[in-house]
């Protein structure tokens, strides 16, 4: 059991690596792959806008029916799914000239993604439970690792190739993680012939289960704070002196501090949440994310900014892989892929709305408020936790006899 663990582990890890590698490669460059590849001269931002937010709209809505699969099915079955749909609709990206089957194939990859929250919910239900909060820490870095190499590969391939060809990096990347998940991942046997839950019916499981929903409010609040920052920290760089030619650059450096920050110490995290709770370890990432959100109001340089960055990395780093160990502790085995799903919904919907209010905060005040918005809204989730009693929750249901739903 301990080498299977591990060496999934191992193996998803390496497969979540290379699809956040895949995303990260080519997002940077939707504005530019618009305008001098597909011909989209008038309303630029709009068109932008809608082809990154529909990806996440269409994926939030279909994931809780890719999680009811997930359980009857088994969780490797989604990630052989979403990994060849994905490797398919990024080379189909490559040979697109028209902006309006460009967002068709955008929609479909929403539609048919779910690698990565299938493969925490595999990671999280095939772990032995004294160790699951250290996997899926580990598990967080994976993401966080991608995020910070794709650009740079996006940017050497762009630069040498033009940026159609960095669809076709993607495609080829996502394709090695559906062929390691075919091929080495290993999941418990599920049994097929259970009746598949209905989303209607899973949504009310949900609603029923009051941590469970605090954990998807809180994971949406976490994801909506890192993304209403999206469209705002090149101009915010500007603002501070920073040439416009080498502000992509120093955008870049900015949003890899956060990425270094928790593999560094997500891990870390991880560790220290096995042993002391993790709704310590939640409530302590989100204190010090807000705080350190808060402290950015005050800085002027670019240096100083950059390493506040990293310094709210290092206390972020806990928060996501808190909320996905929580998520396992008041779920039972039978429900985790729609729990995942739903937490994925939460997740892709808060990843779609936070540059929307991003760009629309940064129009009426000055950005450096938007930090002190920010860092507040992290602080009163912060306060949600203690109020909530989530640790004291959490030790409840780990009882015999303890129902997670009736919590």
């Amino acid at each position: 059991m301990n080498f299977s663990w591990k060496r999934n582990l191992i193996v998803l890890w390496v497969g979540v690596f290379f699809c956040s590698t895949a995303y990260s490669i080519s997002i940077p460059f939707l504005s530019i792959f618009l305008s001098d590849e597909l011909g989209v001269t008038n309303h630029l931002e709009i068109w932008s806008g809608i082809s990154f937010g529909i990806t996440f709209l269409a994926s939030a809505l279909i994931a809780p029916y890719w999680g009811s699969l997930a359980d009857k099915y088994g969780r490797k079955p989604m990630l052989i799914r979403s990994g060849f749909s994905l490797a398919a609709l990024y080379l189909i990206n490559y040979f697109v000239h028209d902006p309006y089957v460009f967002l068709l194939v955008r929609i479909l990859q929403g539609l048919l993604a779910g690698f990565i929250p299938a493969a925490i919910a595999m990671v999280a239900t095939n772990t032995p439970e004294e160790r699951t909060g250290y996997a899926l820490s580990i598990m967080s870095t994976a993401g966080a690792t991608g995020s910070i190499i794709g650009p740079l590969i996006g940017g050497v391939v762009s630069y040498y190739s033009g940026n159609r060809s960095a669809f076709l990096f993607s495609a080829v990347m996502v394709l090695v993680s559906a062929l390691i998940a075919t091929f080495f991942a290993h999941e418990q046997s599920i049994d097929p012939s259970a009746p598949r839950s209905h989303v209607r019916d899973d949504i009310r499981e949900a609603v029923s289960n009051r941590v469970f929903i605090t954990l998807l409010i809180l994971g949406g609040i976490s994801t909506f704070s890192v993304m209403i920052l999206e469209p705002l920290i090149p101009i915010y760089l500007l603002s501070m002196g920073v040439a416009k030619s080498s502000a992509s650059l120093s955008s870049g450096i900015v949003f890899s501090a956060v990425g270094i920050a928790t593999v560094l110490m997500a891990p870390q995290w991880g560790r220290i949440g096995s042993r002391k709770g993790f709704g310590a370890i939640l409530f302590i990432g989100l204190i010090g994310g807000g705080i350190g959100n808060i402290l950015q109001f005050f800085v002027s340089g670019y240096v100083e900014f950059a390493l506040l960055r990293f310094a709210y990395g290092l206390f972020y780093a806990g928060v996501l892989p808190s909320i996905n160990a929580m998520i396992v502790q008041v779920t039972e085995s039978s429900f985790r892929g729609r729990a995942f799903g739903l937490n994925q919904s939460a997740s892709q919907l808060a990843t779609m709305a936070g540059p929307i209010v991003g760009g629309l905060l940064g129009g009426l005040i000055p950005i450096r408020w938007v930090f002190v918005i920010n860092g507040l809204m992290l602080l009163g989730a912060a306060v949600l936790v203690k109020s909530r009693r989530l640790e004291a929750k959490l030790s409840e249901v780990r009882h015999p006899g303890t129902s997670a739903s009736s919590q």
